[in-house]
C-alpha cells in the first residue's frame, strides 16, 4: 500500500530512498486521524536528500503542482512528523513546476506566447516560496557584488522567526542546490 504514496514520472521505479519516505507517508496517514482525510488522496513524486553541511542533512519531498494546495492544509503536521521519523533531518515540499524556454512554440491551432508561469524566473521565486512555506516572503533585494556574483537576500516575516530560525542554513543550501543560485536569509 506504501507504493501508492509515490507515483514516479513516465512509470519509473522509485530508489529505495524514495520507497522509505512513501512507506512513512503511508504510516502517516494510517496513525495520524485528523489529517488521514486529506492524505489518503496525496501522492509523492520524488524524495531527495541534500547536504546541507558536513553533518546536517535535508529531505526534500516533490509532490505534483496540483496536489501543492492540499499539501499546504496539512504540510506543517506532515513535516513535524516526517522531522521525527528522520531523525531531525529538516523535511521540505517542493512543486514540481515546468521551464519552458524563450523557444517555446504552441502546438498549431493554439496561439500566444509561453505563460508567465513557466518561466525561468517565475519557477525558480515559487520553489523559493514553497521552501519557506507556512512562513511568508515580505521583501527580496539582489545585492551585485564587484566580481560579478549576485547575493539574492530574501527577507522572511518576523512573526516566524522562533519557529523558523533554525532552518535558515537549510534553506540557503536546498536553494543553492535546486536553482545555482546564492540566497541569504534574514528577518
Amino acid at each position: 500500500m506504501a507504493s501508492q504514496k509515490i507515483q514516479k514520472l513516465n512509470g519509473a521505479e522509485p530508489d529505495e530512498f524514495e520507497t522509505t519516505v512513501a512507506t512513512e507517508l503511508f504510516n502517516l496517514e494510517m496513525s495520524a486521524q485528523e489529517i488521514k482525510p486529506t492524505l489518503r488522496n496525496l501522492y509523492i513524486t520524488a524524495a531527495k536528500e541534500v547536504d546541507v553541511s558536513a553533518t546536517k542533512k535535508a529531505i526534500v519531498i516533490s509532490v505534483p503542482y496540483k496536489l501543492l494546495a492540499q499539501f499546504h492544509k496539512i504540510q506543517p503536521k506532515i513535516i513535524r512528523e516526517l522531522e521525527k521519523k528522520f531523525s531531525g533531518k529538516h523535511v521540505m515540499i517542493v512543486a514540481n513546476r515546468t521551464i519552458l524556454g524563450k523557444s517555446y512554440s504552441r502546438k498549431a491551432g493554439v496561439s500566444g506566447p509561453r505563460p508567465r508561469s513557466r518561466t525561468l524566473t517565475k519557477v525558480q521565486d515559487s520553489i523559493l516560496e514553497d521552501l519557506v512555506f507556512p512562513t511568508e516572503i515580505v521583501g527580496k533585494r539582489t545585492r551585485c557584488k564587484t566580481d560579478g556574483s549576485k547575493t539574492l537576500r530574501v527577507f522572511l516575516d518576523p512573526k516566524d522567526q522562533v519557529n523558523v530560525e533554525n532552518k535558515l542554513e537549510t534553506f540557503a543550501s536546498v536553494y543553492a542546490k535546486l536553482t545555482n543560485k546564492n540566497v541569504q536569509f534574514t528577518f
